[in-house]
């Protein structure tokens, strides 16, 4: 007898095969603005931490604010070159003004980054007072723990 078509082994092994071909491509198209968003959320968790730790060191009180084009850095003297444009134009934040010392305790402080094409895409950056600036799991800052 001649054997035709094909076994249910070779079928699975196929079906096998395709699906891990499908997951390697779901995960390698990302969405580029959830990811921009991460970029933007841990560069202004670094940008405060570098303006608490000059505030620490200069003894004079930092603040971040939103301004209409990007953020400034009030307080800070000096060669100080600290960026004050988002990397994307539809970048949004909310919150603040965001005090940054020269005291080592300070009080829970949050911002909310949006963008502005997905306003259902939004993380917060923040700290409790004690520990660094950090994205925080996008819930309420109420919620947040020390």
């Amino acid at each position: 007898m001649e054997a035709r078509g094909f076994t249910l082994l070779e079928l699975l092994i196929v079906v096998a095969i395709m699906a891990v071909a499908t997951a390697g491509v779901s995960f390698a198209m990302r969405d580029s603005s959830q990811t921009q968003l991460e970029r933007e959320g841990q560069r202004l968790a670094a940008l405060l931490e570098t303006a608490r730790a000059r505030s620490r060191i200069t003894g004079i009180p930092v603040r971040w604010r939103v301004v209409a084009d990007g953020f400034v850095f009030d307080g800070l003297t000096g060669e100080t070159n600290l960026p004050t444009q988002w990397l994307g134009t539809d970048t949004q934040a909310s919150g603040g003004p965001v005090t940054l010392g020269p005291e080592p305790l300070l009080t829970p402080q949050y911002v909310r980054l949006a963008m502005g094409t997905q306003p259902g895409h939004s993380l917060v950056v923040g700290s409790n007072g004690l520990q660094p600036f950090r994205i925080l799991a996008g819930d309420a800052p109420a919620a947040e723990s020390p």
